[in-house]
C-alpha cells in the first residue's frame, strides 16, 4: 500500500513541486470519505493541485466554475421531457463524478451552494421527489478566494462543516518559483496521467479504515474537541460531525505516513486543518482560527 501512496504523491508532484506536505494532507479526505476546501490567494496552484489529484487516478472528474449566475440545476442535473417516450428523463449534472472540483465556490449564490449539501453529506441527489445515488468514491474539492469580497458569498457554517479539511497552499519554495519564472510557465496538470485505478483507491480506503487508534489517543482528541466548546475565544466549538471526521482524518494521515496506528503527533498535525473552519470566533476580526486551535493543543498534555 505504501508503494501506491508514494506513486500517487510522486505523480502529483509533477504538477505541484515543493509541496509534499500539502499533497499528503490533500489525500486525507480521499482516503476517508471526506471533502477538501482550499482557502488561499489566487495563483498559488489550488485548482492545479485539485486537478492533478483527479487526473492521477482513473476516476471520473468534473470541474464546475462557480459564478454568480450558476443555478443548482447546473450542478445536480435537470429533468428533460422526452417526446419519444412521452416521459421526463433525468440528465445527470457534473456532480455525478468521483472527484468534483468546485472552483471559486464562494462566487455562487447561497441557493446554488446549498445544492452541494445533500451530495456532500449523504452521497445522494434529490430532484422532483426522486433520489439518485452518487458514486461510492465521491470527493468535492472546493477552492475559495478569501481576499476578494466583491461579488462573493461567505460559505455558511453548515456548508463549512461538511468539509473534512481546509488547507492553504502558500507560496512555492523560492528556488522552485525561480525556475518557474525562468521557464515562463505556471504549474500545469493537463499532462498528468493516471497511475492508480478505481480498485487501487478502494483498497487504500479499506486499509486506511483499519488503522488503529489507541483509547488514550481518542481521549486526547476528545479533550481537544471539548476545549474548543469551552474556549473563551470561541462562540461555538467543533460539532459532533467534526469530531467524527477528526478521527477519520487522523487515521488516514497515519496511513499515508506509512503507519498502522495513530500517534499523538498525527493528532497535533491534523487538528488545525480539521477543526479551525468548524469553529466560530467571538472576535470576527480573528483571521486565523488555526492559532486558537494550536493554543488549545499546546495546553493539553498528549498521551505518552
Amino acid at each position: 500500500m505504501e508503494v501506491k501512496i508514494e506513486k500517487l504523491i510522486k505523480n502529483i508532484e509533477k504538477a505541484i513541486k515543493g509541496k509534499r506536505e500539502v499533497i499528503e494532507l490533500s489525500l486525507v479526505p480521499l482516503l476517508s470519505g471526506g471533502h477538501l476546501l482550499f482557502m488561499d490567494i489566487p495563483g498559488v496552484g489550488k485548482s492545479t493541485l485539485a486537478e492533478a489529484i483527479a487526473r492521477s487516478i482513473d476516476l471520473k472528474f468534473s470541474r464546475i466554475q462557480f459564478t454568480s449566475d450558476l443555478l443548482p440545476s447546473d450542478i445536480i442535473g435537470v429533468n428533460i421531457f422526452n417526446r419519444n417516450s412521452n416521459n421526463f428523463e433525468f440528465r445527470n449534472g457534473p456532480i455525478f463524478s468521483n472527484i468534483v472540483l468546485a472552483d471559486e465556490i464562494n462566487r455562487a449564490s447561497p441557493k446554488t451552494q446549498s445544492a452541494l449539501l445533500e451530495a456532500m453529506s449523504e452521497r445522494t441527489v434529490s430532484v422532483d421527489n426522486f433520489t439518485y445515488k452518487l458514486p461510492h468514491i465521491f470527493m468535492v474539492i472546493a477552492t475559495e478566494n478569501p481576499i476578494e469580497f466583491a461579488g462573493t458569498y461567505p460559505l455558511p457554517e453548515s456548508e463549512l462543516d461538511r468539509f473534512m479539511l481546509s488547507l492553504r497552499m502558500g507560496y512555492p519554495p523560492e528556488d522552485i518559483e525561480k525556475d518557474l519564472m525562468k521557464a515562463g510557465v505556471t504549474h500545469g496538470a493537463k499532462t498528468i496521467e493516471s497511475v492508480l485505478t478505481h480498485t487501487d483507491i478502494d483498497q487504500l480506503i479499506e486499509a486506511s479504515n483499519k488503522i488503529y487508534a489507541e483509547e488514550s489517543v481518542v481521549d486526547y482528541m476528545m479533550n481537544i474537541v471539548q476545549k474548543t466548546r469551552e474556549s473563551r475565544f470561541l462562540s461555538f466549538g467543533v460539532s459532533t460531525r467534526g469530531s467524527i471526521e477528526f478521527l477519520k482524518a487522523v487515521k488516514s494521515y497515519a496511513f499515508i505516513k506509512g503507519r498502522t496506528f495513530v500517534i499523538p503527533e498525527d493528532v497535533k498535525i491534523i487538528a488545525p486543518f480539521v477543526l479551525s473552519h468548524r469553529v466560530i470566533a467571538k472576535d470576527r476580526n480573528i483571521k486565523f482560527k488555526e492559532d486558537i486551535i494550536s493554543e488549545i493543543i499546546q495546553n493539553i498534555k498528549a498521551p505518552v
